[in-house]
């Protein structure tokens, strides 16, 4: 277990341990203003380019993809690869045309974790939004994106293209909206699940803990199941001793998020980790740092109970929601605090919520030393393992970030994400399929839809793509919008390639580029506006 160094042990703020602050509300996003987006066209024609489709199948091009409105109507062969395209291809009618010539087209990504840039992070949920675009999201679940009152306004001006978001999923969690008090009995579980099917809410996020325990938990499942919504629970270590994951998944859950009740449902010694003596959750240092210690306490890899806990939650159809991104920061904290999109696109109040703090959530790196990132580390060979695994098997696994903590800014968590699967041992085309396919069919299952009208770029599907000039497969830290470094044979010099080029999302065309230029213009105002230097961010 891990041991906290005498100096970190006696410091005076230990003394009395506070519970980190209730987390901010959340502004709406200005309305979409002229110029932002183009279209949707009454057809639009993106030409010449090479389809990776979302559901495995190997690329294929060069195409042509005739988009009505915001609907895929063809998929064209452009020519034959090796050879000069045909020139002046129909169809010839269209309004609006993208030379992909050279380039990517995958489905729009999906984001099964998200938080909204809230008021102490942000000016307004905009920020959030145009980084998640700018990096080909085309959808997220909120869980939640903000409180239940601009949720559900922000998710019907979206569906609108009102305002410059993606496409939003708003889950919230039991009791949350309504004005009949905490929720305290399995009954009003049940009362408080039909209100949200009857005003918008698309699925309830758990957390397990103090004030919502396994029984509650089972009654809103088991009326969510009934009216169509879809559940995913943070299985917190407040609670995970009563309601792990295996007992989640036989409970009816539907998607396990982050690692939480998975190594729990593992333990070699009984239901309960072995914490410190002297741990307590509301230090998020000791919460942090044991959490990770668990990994040498489970079942190996292989095993039999190993085999027969992800077969069993394959069984009942559990997805596996990994979010290794917001968490990365424990394993080489360095390397997340140095990152390279800090200096133009973080804003100056969520750089200072990411700092050592006692108030913030996630800011927890009070004295962390190379002990825990190495059992962090430890830790995630684990839990990548049985990743790959869950996957190998057949069972779903999905990306999400749950950026806005723990030096992850918005958008920029995404490409980490799916780098993490692939060290995990996803093969880039099941990356893909893990970040588009897989997280279309855990939105929609829950409605009854077994065919999501996203995730895959199919005739008939919803316009949500991303367009790319770097080849993903390849390589993909080519999709941070800070793109990669790559040497210049011709000049012998290093250069910056990559980044989304155009998001599409239902029909219109955003400049990837352009929606990054306007958030670096939104953090240099936000400088301005604190003081700050316009350049760079200050290091402790």
């Amino acid at each position: 277990m891990c041991v906290v160094s005498p100096t970190f042990a006696q410091a005076p703020v230990q003394q009395k341990v506070e519970a980190v602050k209730p987390r901010a509300g959340a502004n709406p996003a200005p309305a979409r203003a002229a110029g932002e987006g183009a279209g949707p066209f009454r057809k639009m024609v993106i030409r010449g380019a090479m389809l990776i489709d979302g559901t495995g199948a190997p690329p294929r091009g060069p195409v042509d993809i005739v988009v009505e409105n915001n609907r895929i109507a063809e998929i064209l062969d452009a020519g034959t690869p090796g050879l000069p395209m045909k020139q002046g291809r129909e169809p010839r009618d269209f309004d609006h045309e993208v030379d992909a010539a050279g380039m990517w087209v995958l489905p729009g990504f999906i984001d099964t974790h998200v938080h909204g840039s809230s008021a102490d992070k942000a000016p307004d949920l905009g920020y959030s939004y145009k980084l998640w675009l700018a990096h080909g999201v085309t959808s997220v679940r909120g869980v939640n994106l903000a409180p239940w009152n601009v949720s559900t306004v922000e998710k019907a001006r979206s569906a609108r293209n009102e305002i410059v978001a993606p496409r939003i999923f708003d889950y919230q969690r039991v009791g949350q909206g309504w004005d009949k008090g905490p929720v305290i009995t399995s009954q009003q579980a049940r009362e408080w699940v039909r209100w949200a099917a009857k005003n918008n809410i698309d699925g309830i996020k758990f957390g397990i803990g103090p004030t919502e325990g396994p029984e509650i938990f089972k009654a809103a499942i088991d009326e969510a199941k009934k009216l169509g919504l879809g559940t995913t629970a943070h299985l917190t270590q407040t609670g995970v001793a009563m309601m792990n994951a295996r007992q989640a998944g036989e409970a009816g859950l539907g998607t396990v998020t982050h690692f939480y009740g998975h190594m729990e449902s593992l333990l070699k010694n009984g239901a309960i980790q072995d914490y410190s003596t002297d741990y307590s959750f509301n230090d998020e240092q000791y919460r942090f740092a044991e959490v990770a210690d668990i990994w040498d306490d489970i079942y190996e890899p292989g095993s039999k109970e190993w085999t027969d806990y992800l077969q069993a939650q394959k069984d009942r159809g559990v997805t596996f929601d990994p979010t290794m991104t917001i968490y990365a920061a424990s394993r080489d904290l360095m390397r997340a605090r140095n990152a390279d999109w800090h200096n133009e696109y973080t804003m100056p109040q969520l750089w200072d919520f990411f700092q050592s703090s006692r108030e913030n959530h996630g800011s927890y790196f009070f004295d962390w030393t190379t002990k825990q990132e190495t059992q962090w580390r430890n830790f995630y060979a684990r839990y990548m393992r049985l990743l790959n695994d869950y996957k190998n098997i057949g069972g779903r696994v999905t990306t999400g970030t749950d950026s806005g903590f723990i030096f992850k800014t918005y958008g920029f968590g995404f490409p980490e994400e799916l780098e993490m699967l692939q060290e995990a041992g996803f093969n880039p085309h099941q990356v893909i399929r893990a970040a588009t396919m897989n997280g279309a069919q855990t939105l929609y299952e829950p409605k009854g839809i077994t065919d999501p009208p996203i995730g895959m770029v199919r005739v008939g599907k919803l316009a949500d793509l991303v367009i790319v000039k770097e080849n993903p497969l390849q390589n993909f830290k080519t999709l941070y919008g800070t793109g990669t470094l790559r040497l210049n044979e011709q000049t012998q010099k290093l250069e910056r390639v990559g980044g989304v080029s155009y998001t599409v999302k239902d029909g219109i065309v955003y400049d990837a580029k352009r929606l990054l230029a306007d958030v670096a213009a939104m953090v240099v105002a936000e400088k301005k506006r604190m003081g700050w230097p316009e350049q760079g961010v200050p290091r402790p």
